[in-house]
């Protein structure tokens, strides 16, 4: 039964935090295993461009460290962040989440061109949290139970907790640095007067991700409705033998 409950609620998550949650999960456990290691998924410019190691753009997002307190609480906050994204104001365009991914990624990525910062999944987690707080402001939050703060605080809380544990904070500089361009140019820009929408998702994304919408003034033949499609006994007649 619990086996059941666990696949159930896997299966219910939303395509791209599964998908998401899942490569971290597998990397991790690859780098346990020893199948792999994190010298080959560390992000290094020179081994990019140089060697055409492509795959390090997208396997440093995905390495949170070994299995440790660490790792379980940025698993924590990636899936319940972007799950709460993905179902919130992003349902329905996930077209749109994949974009702010790519979007996100990319301004990382040229971060770390100038940069000594070798894994970026954590700067990810941040963005993805300053985003849902920027867009849910009115929610109270509670820290461990030590903490009560608007959801705005979130980001400069979790910063001040990585401090706490001896950890540098360039990273999560970089995820709320990231996270508020993507907010101000989505949210805040276009609002204001004479401002336009700057991020336009491109449109092979919508073709891929997101359902076509049904055109309302659609009439089909005669010949399509329901009513006059052959029923289970009709068809069970026409079987040949």
């Amino acid at each position: 039964m619990a086996y059941q409950g666990l696949a159930q609620e896997y299966l219910g998550m939303p395509a791209v935090t599964r998908a998401y949650t899942t490569a971290c999960v597998l990397t991790t456990a690859a780098v346990q295993l020893e199948f792999i290691t994190p010298f080959q998924l560390y992000f290094n410019p020179d081994l990019i461009f140089r060697k055409l190691q492509i795959w390090r753009l997208i396997t440093n997002f995905l390495f949170f460290g070994p299995l440790g307190f660490s790792f379980f609480f940025n698993m924590i906050f990636l899936y319940r962040y972007c799950r709460m994204l993905e179902e919130g104001s992003f349902r329905g365009r996930t077209a749109d989440f994949v974009f702010m991914f790519l979007f996100g990624g990319f301004l990382m990525t040229l971060f770390g061109l100038f940069a000594s910062l070798f894994f970026l999944g954590q700067a990810f987690t941040i963005m993805l949290v300053y985003v849902w707080s920027r867009r849910n402001p009115y929610i109270r939050m509670n820290f461990f139970g030590l903490l009560n703060f608007q959801a705005p605080f979130l980001p400069w809380v979790l910063m001040g907790f990585s401090l706490l544990l001896g950890n540098s904070i360039i990273i999560d500089l970089l995820g709320i640095a990231v996270g508020h361009i993507y907010y101000f140019l989505e949210d805040v820009f276009p609002n204001q007067p004479g401002g336009k929408k700057l991020l336009l998702t491109p449109s092979f994304l919508k073709m891929v991700f997101d359902t076509p919408e049904e055109d309302p003034n659609y009439n089909p033949l005669p010949e399509d409705h329901p009513e006059n499609q052959p029923g289970d006994q009709d068809q069970q007649q026409q079987r040949p033998l």
